[in-house]
């Protein structure tokens, strides 16, 4: 290709654009033709429960940003009321993602939407996540900030313990 040809995107039948770029642990793009950590498929469909314990597999392996994509399907795919608390549970993921890339302004972002959206479901609980839990962790990653983190305190528990 030469400078200003746009690249070709791989598109779906619809003409959605599909992401088949390698990525590297943490989500970021790796260029075209080296191998990256493999992905969550975009067509992945799992109940609320599986959904969450593979998000906890994927946290506990030091992989927020592939927990997020689990998440985002959850919350993409959620018909109740339960849809704040998964995009909830996304940010979450994402701003784990941002602190681990060294992104502190998005970290703090994330973070914030992410127990913004959560709190509120801590009535219900819905499959067991940890809601105040969850709300009290990023609220005090939150106020840590800038301060060294262990690898095992950036994995929480997304559910309580039954």
């Amino acid at each position: 290709m030469t400078a200003g040809t746009p690249v070709p995107r791989d598109r779906d039948e619809s003409g959605r654009a599909r992401n088949n770029r390698p990525r590297d642990g943490l989500g970021r793009p790796l260029p075209r033709g080296l191998t990256g950590v493999p992905t969550t498929p975009e067509d992945l469909v799992l109940p609320p429960d599986e959904s969450l314990r593979e998000a906890q597999r994927l946290l506990d392996a030091g992989r927020p940003f592939h927990a997020h994509e689990v998440l985002e399907t959850a919350w993409k795919g959620c018909g109740d009321d339960n849809r704040e608390l998964w995009k909830g549970l996304a940010q979450l993921a994402v701003g784990i993602t941002h602190l681990r890339r060294g992104n502190t302004v998005g970290a703090v972002r994330l973070l914030t939407r992410a127990a913004d959206r959560i709190e509120p479901y801590a009535g219900t609980a819905p499959h067991d996540v940890a809601v105040t839990e969850l709300t009290a962790w990023a609220r005090t990653l939150i106020a840590h900030i800038g301060e060294p983190v262990a690898e095992s305190d950036l994995a929480p528990r997304l559910q309580r313990a039954i």
